[in-house]
């Protein structure tokens, strides 16, 4: 016989609950803990999660517990977690609490952003502390839906000073799939001691001791197999007369187990136990009713499946293991389930929980239903708005399947196709697109199909892959839908520029695209504008399509946008307002951009956005302002494991301040980045990095080098552009001035084309650089007059130190001191200490004495003490810079207060006292 093993205590686990007990006591010391608990079914995951959870007195508990059923549910099993705590979602910033409420159904809103979701999540766990921990407990995390998953690890990692303990219990046990790089516990099987121990904690009768030593060999110490596979043994067996286990893997055999022991149960319970392993919420106030609907006495089936040992009901089903559940739905035949399925989708109110009502129907449904499939096309949409994309496209593959008219079929297969191709699951959604095509598409839908193929492309391969099928789209939805198709010549345009040299056919082909598409009104919009005048400046040339560019860009600046246009249209008009050298344009743009991002939680947006706007502040002189948006950046890169953001805004600031080592990593961190290797506007910009740096480190052979290949591709614009300022730099102190002439003529050409200050500044400066005598000193001046009206005061700053030099080289140094000085209280002003180097070095050589500062050791901060404190002495609150960091105000708080000590002060009001020499952050 076998007695129940509940009793038998955690047998041979004194280490890892000693683990738990002091990730218990540090939560109650204020800090935070995370935990995934591995190992394979039935090594005793569930078993230290009670552990943990009677352990845990003055603690606040939140569970939940992933079901492999509910896996395509979005928010699923993270509403189940913070179900409990929602009464304090009001507390949270306003887009956080938008954004949650929209994920659990309980709003109806514009999708939200899964990182704000997450940043929203982590405020409601700190903010739910109070005085006491807050322990979150997840079991069975491999099958938490995909979102509810990426959003705990996003959690769990920027959990720190906030007093909540998040233990997640995985099965797996070869190397970790979910949930890498977090804190693990991995469990193995007991030792052959313990599993003897364990074992004769649950015999109640005689057991042969060949019997015994083959069940501790067979069971590898699993402790769930050694509890349970005894319970399939006979008197006969247990007293000797095993013939040998079945070869099959361990967990089928304690499944096989399960399975025995719910088959021995009246018909009536099997057919209860069915239902709760049908139904992946637990919810049993629905599952008596849908008992009631099958006749079933929920009474008796309730109180013998508890019996049992199998399942407890109370307010929600637990079963004693996801094997149970698993074995209850195998026991029962297809037309049983789908009694059961209709019997739940029957019982559940269509108005409160319709996705789920519907799901169950389409469980029950075996041939095509077109009101199933209607059903489920209604559920995808309101699944999507709630962010639910892979939700949706389950819905919308499961409609599809139950179409039973082609006409319909094929739309619904693309819609399914644009939900994977969203969620990132593109190898469905090519085949979703191939079977749509193989139904009836009009002509609209057939566009929209090469359109998403083109899309899936560029995403899944490069930027250049997608280009040829995005440019046959643009063409093809040109009659049915202009605005469709102005967009999509858009995301041409814009891949193809991130492509640049490295893209088959490439920008010109797209340019010559757009020009020969039709015009669609008489009177051009600003969408028009814009993507006419990038065309001429690549097919016709820069003095043709730049005055279209700066009415475009006019126009936008002028207007108001809706979010999804903003959002569209804005990144593309701040890299032409750059192009054109329209600094306040792109000032303001840039920074109505950021804005919007982070006003409607558009973080995927932002992360590029604060990327576009950092390049403006640098020419602005504000390296401070660049460090800010860089570690913004920084925090989106680490919520999306994206390093690109990082390094990328080290690329564009750290040549500036004349770091060659950071500058250099990140050019080397980008060259080797495996998903950049088919962007050539990656290759222009890390040419223009090392152009600035070397310029400003006087290395100008090393520049000359970088400048001539960072502009060898002028049609990627932008940097490209820029490069060529450089080269006539580095050239004209090299001697070689046809070179800079040359290059100092196709300025003075755009310059002319744009007219603003900021071109005009920069041909001014760069022609003195290839004049002498009299020509030479009004240019330098034009080009300063200029530079300073444009507000682009890093290439004021760098004038002023050319102009200095050539004074002094006029042996002007009385004239030379005066320009020089003003260039190196610029350049200081703005960190850019290569160049500021070489004005004090120049100032030196005029004769003037330059005061050098004390050397005062600086406090030294981490880096994210030196964002929060830069952040903070801006005046953000504590909520403010967590959402921009992605940390909670907690963790916030946590890290002021060490900056607070280091510095020697005690206020966030203290911290613009300390100059910004008396910082320094680690890199």
């Amino acid at each position: 016989m076998v007695r129940d093993g509940a009793g038998a205590g955690l047998i041979g686990r004194r280490i890892e609950c000693q683990s738990l007990e002091g990730l218990l006591t540090k939560a109650r010391a204020g800090q935070s803990g995370v935990l995934v608990v591995r190992g394979e079914a039935g090594i005793g995951k569930s078993e230290l999660l009670n552990y943990l959870l009677d352990h845990a007195t003055g603690c606040r508990i939140v569970r939940a517990a992933g079901v492999q059923s509910e896996m395509e549910l979005s928010y699923a099993g993270l509403h189940q977690l913070c179900a409990p705590l929602l009464s304090q979602l009001d507390d949270l910033p306003e887009p956080q609490q938008n954004a949650l409420r929209t994920a659990f159904g309980l709003q109806v809103g514009d999708v939200p952003d899964r990182f704000l979701v997450g940043l929203a999540t982590l405020s409601l766990l700190a903010g739910a502390v109070g005085n006491e921990p807050l322990v979150c407990l997840v079991d069975d995390a491999q099958w938490l839906d995909h979102v509810s998953a990426q959003t705990l690890q996003f959690v769990a990692r920027r959990l720190l000073a906030e007093s909540v303990l998040l233990v997640l219990a995985v099965r797996e046990s070869g190397p970790p799939e979910f949930f890498p790089d977090l804190p693990e516990m991995a469990l193995r099987g007991l030792t052959e001691r313990e599993s003897r121990r364990l074992l004769d904690s649950v015999i109640t009768g005689p057991l042969d001791e060949r019997v015994r030593d083959r069940i501790v060999a067979e069971t590898h110490g699993n402790p769930l197999a050694l509890l349970e596979l005894p319970r399939g043994l006979t008197a006969v067996e247990m007293a000797g007369g095993l013939t040998g286990f079945k070869t099959r893997p361990l967990s089928s055999q304690i499944e096989s187990g399960f399975l025995r022991r719910i088959q021995s149960l009246p018909a009536e319970t099997q057919e209860f136990l069915l239902l709760a392993a049908a139904e992946p919420v637990g919810d049993v106030a629905l599952l008596r009713r849908a008992a009631e609907r099958l006749g079933i006495s929920v009474s008796t089936a309730e109180s013998d499946a508890e019996a049992s040992g199998l399942a407890t009901f109370g307010t929600w089903v637990r079963f004693r293991h996801p094997l149970v559940r698993s074995a209850a739905y195998r026991a029962a035949g297809f037309e049983q389930r789908q009694q059961v399925h209709r019997a739940l989708a029957e019982s559940i109110d269509v108005h409160v929980d319709p996705e789920r009502h519907v799901w169950h129907l389409a469980s029950a449904t075996t041939g095509p239903d077109e009101a199933v499939a209607a059903e489920l096309e209604g559920s995808a949409g309101r699944a999507q708005a709630r962010g639910g994309i892979a939700a949706a496209a389950s819905f919308l593959q499961r409609a599809t399947e139950l179409t039973p008219d082609p006409v319909h079929r094929g739309p619904r297969a693309l819609a399914a196709a644009q939900a994977k191709y969203q969620a990132g699951a593109f190898d469905p959604a090519r085949e979703l697109v191939d079977a749509a095509e193989l139904s009836h598409l009009d002509g609209p839908q057939s566009a929209q199909a090469m359109l998403l193929r083109g899309q899936i492309m560029s995403a899944s391969k490069s930027a250049s892959a997608g280009l040829p099928l995005l440019l046959k789209a643009a063409r093809r939805l040109q009659p049915f839908d202009a605005k469709l198709s102005r967009e999509t010549y858009r995301d041409a345009v814009y891949a193809a520029l991130t492509a640049g040299r490295l893209a088959s056919g490439g920008v010109r082909d797209v340019a010559e695209a757009v020009l020969s598409a039709p015009a669609v009104t008489r009177t051009a919009t600003p969408e028009d504008l814009l993507l006419t005048g990038l065309a001429q400046v690549i097919v016709e040339g820069y003095t043709v399509g730049a005055p279209v560019l700066l009415q475009a860009v006019a126009a936008f600046s002028a207007n108001e946008l809706t979010p999804a246009e903003g959002l569209g249209w804005l990144p593309l008009v701040c890299r032409m307002a750059h192009t054109t050298w329209d600094f306040k344009a792109w000032s303001e743009l840039s920074a109505r951009l950021v804005d919007l991002a982070r006003g409607t939680g558009a973080l995927t947006v932002l992360a590029s956005s604060l990327l576009l706007r950092l390049s403006n502040r640098v020419f602005a002189g504000d390296l401070r302002g660049a460090d800010s948006l860089v570690a913004e950046a920084n925090a989106i890169g680490e919520a999306t494991g994206s390093s690109f953001f990082a390094h990328y805004g080290a690329l564009v600031v750290e040549p500036f301040k004349g770091r060659e080592s950071t500058t250099r990593q990140a050019i080397e961190a980008l060259a080797r980045d495996r998903l950049l290797q088919h962007e050539g506007k990656v290759t222009t910009a890390t040419e223009w990095a090392s152009a600035v740096l070397y310029n400003g480190l006087g290395r100008y052979e090393d520049a000359y080098v970088s400048a001539e290949r960072g502009c060898e591709n002028p049609q990627e614009l932008g940097l490209s552009l820029q490069s060529r300022v450089e080269l006539v730099e580095a050239a004209a102190r090299l001697g070689r001035t046809t070179r800079a002439a040359e290059a100092a003529r196709t300025i003075e050409e755009m310059a002319q084309a744009s007219g603003t200050d900021w071109a005009l500044g920069v041909s001014a400066a760069t022609r003195a650089l290839v004049s002498e005598g009299r020509t030479a000193d009004d240019l330098h001046r034009e080009g300063i007059e200029h530079l300073d009206r444009s507000h682009a005061r890093m290439d004021s700053a760098r004038a002023r130190l050319r102009y200095g030099e050539w004074l002094r080289s006029q042996q002007q140094a009385a004239d030379a001191r005066a320009w020089l000085s003003e260039a190196h209280e610029m350049l200081s002003e703005a960190g850019a200490g290569a160049f500021a180097e070489r004005a004090r070095r120049e100032l030196q050589a005029s004769g003037a004495k330059v005061d050098k500062r004390s050397p005062v050791a600086p406090a030294v901060l981490t880096q994210k003490e030196a964002e929060i404190a830069r952040l903070a002495e801006e005046g953000f609150t504590n909520p403010e810079i967590g959402a921009r960091l992605f940390i909670s105000p907690h963790t916030v708080e946590w890290h002021l207060r060490k900056v607070y000590a280091k510095l020697g002060i005690s206020s966030r009001k203290e911290i613009s006292l300390v100059r910004s020499d008396g910082m320094a952050a680690t890199p």
